[in-house]
């Protein structure tokens, strides 16, 4: 299984052809392909998956997804509260 989370794009360049960007997850940064979403441009989130920006999301659904994501590390530190709230819905 793979988890996507959005990152933000922080700069961008042509390299042999391509089109590639700095993109910044959280405190992590990591290069990315930028040529499957040609209209992503500096400042917006994107999408990728094994190097490749492969969508755009709007700034409120990646800061939607990273309170998720803050909101599952909370649990993660309380014995048995991720298996409880997983449980809630069947998850």
């Amino acid at each position: 299984m793979c988890l996507a989370i959005p990152g933000q794009i922080v700069d961008a360049q042509e390299i042999d052809g391509l089109r590639f960007g700095t993109v910044r997850f959280g405190g992590i940064t990591r290069q990315a392909c930028l040529d499957f979403v040609p209209e992503a441009q500096c400042g917006d989130y994107v999408i990728v998956h094994v190097g490749f920006a492969i969508s755009r999301v709007d700034a409120e659904e990646a800061q939607r997804t990273y309170q998720l994501l803050d909101q599952m590390e909370a649990l993660e530190e309380e014995p048995g509260a991720l298996e409880a709230e997983l449980g809630k819905d069947g998850g």
